[in-house]
């Protein structure tokens, strides 16, 4: 129940009595659109619930071998005492709170809803950087560009089953390895700078997780002669490998935009000053070293697993279009055994709004990355 007193002494508190109206009507439509869109939603779940009472079901314990509910995702063999197998095909099965998982999907351990879910094109976080919800923001802030962990969770989620394993070759201070320790996978991550890899074990230990292996050196002559990885993995292979690469050398660049409006330092912030940093190459040299690490990471992935990059563009500038995203689909498409699914986009919603080129001239606010998928497509 919505207490507007409350809400009035905090608009109070924060000194914007000025907007008080403003601020409750845009509640009021926002509280509206909420509640009709719950109302769909729970409109929707009654009417398959009504589907699924219709369909013939039967005891999950009756129809699996206890080989075969070993298998079963954690939180549906958490239920299996009244989990149900619904349909003639007997191949959905169906816990008490109506969450629904295939029994022949190889890919993830997620119900049929939260698969849904993720198949969004589009992503709109609002991450904090500050408290508990932040994962530890004060320490891994230290990087130019750190990936939040929740997100990296989600992705992980959909591309890969618990205990699999996962590689970041570009860890930088450890999104995606704090992400696998939060979803219950394994994961190996590589950096050049021992900076970033000892505030990814302060920040892992600070959230109290599973720590994850890191290498600290150059990942692109590990993944030439990956004897090191080899030995970590044994004869297993990576399900997924999901990684952030520098963008050229985009962040070895003076600031402009917010910095600039704002007066504050311009200074380029490079990851690291060495010369066998992706960061500090031109993006022509970047593509095909990038595309290199593709080929050689690629062999360490098994059959049916994915790579997913991050990326972003730059603005256009003169008769550079600098559609990065597009350089990339088209390099990693080339490569045999690697097939382009498509994109997602990231919209983070937290960074701040500029007017960039007023009253002159449209200069985007860039808020959103590009999520670009792949997967391997030939047995080895």
């Amino acid at each position: 129940m919505i207490d507007n007193k409350k809400i009035l002494e905090l608009i109070k508190k924060k000194g914007l009595d000025k907007f008080q109206d403003d601020i409750l009507n845009d509640l009021e439509i926002s509280t509206s659109e909420f509640i009709k869109n719950k109302l769909k939603e729970y409109s929707n779940k009654n009417r398959i619930v009504k589907n699924d009472n219709k369909k013939i079901s039967f005891p999950a314990k009756e129809i699996l071998s206890e080989v075969e509910i070993k298998k079963l995702p954690k939180w549906v063999r958490d239920d299996i005492d009244n989990a149900m197998i619904i349909g003639e095909s007997k191949n959905v099965i169906q816990t008490s709170n109506g969450k629904k998982y295939h029994l022949k999907n190889p890919l993830n351990d997620l119900s049929g809803g939260e698969w849904t879910f993720f198949l969004n094109s589009v992503i709109n976080t609002r991450y904090t950087t500050n408290g508990d919800d932040s994962f530890a923001h004060h320490i891994r802030k230290i990087h130019p560009s750190p990936k939040p962990p929740q997100l990296m969770e989600e992705i992980i989620r959909f591309f890969t089953k618990e205990n699999e394993l996962v590689l970041d070759y570009f860890m930088g201070v450890g999104g995606t390895l704090l992400g696998s320790s939060l979803s219950n996978r394994k994961a190996i991550g590589i950096d050049l700078e021992k900076k970033y890899v000892e505030a990814y074990k302060e920040a892992s230990k600070y959230l109290n997780l599973k720590e994850q292996t890191t290498i600290i050196g150059d990942s692109i002559e590990i993944l030439k002669n990956p004897t090191l990885l080899k030995n970590e993995i044994g004869n297993n292979k990576f399900s997924l490998i999901l990684i952030d690469p520098p963008y050229g050398d985009m962040m070895a660049r003076p600031k402009t935009g917010e910095a600039v409006k704002n007066g504050k330092d311009t200074s380029a912030t490079p990851f690291t000053t060495l010369s066998n940093d992706l960061g500090n190459m031109s993006w022509d040299k970047f593509r095909d070293i990038f595309k290199e690490s593709i080929v050689n990471s690629s062999k360490l992935l098994k059959n049916k697993g994915h790579i997913v990059v991050f990326i972003k563009d730059m603005q256009p500038k003169d008769n550079e279009l600098n559609l990065l995203h597009a350089d990339l689909i088209r390099d990693l498409s080339s490569i045999e055994n690697i097939s382009y699914l498509g994109t997602k986009i990231w919209a983070d919603q937290g960074v701040n709004l500029y007017p960039y080129g007023y009253p002159y001239a449209y200069v985007s606010n860039q808020i959103h990355q590009y999520i670009l998928i792949f997967k391997k497509v030939q047995n080895d």
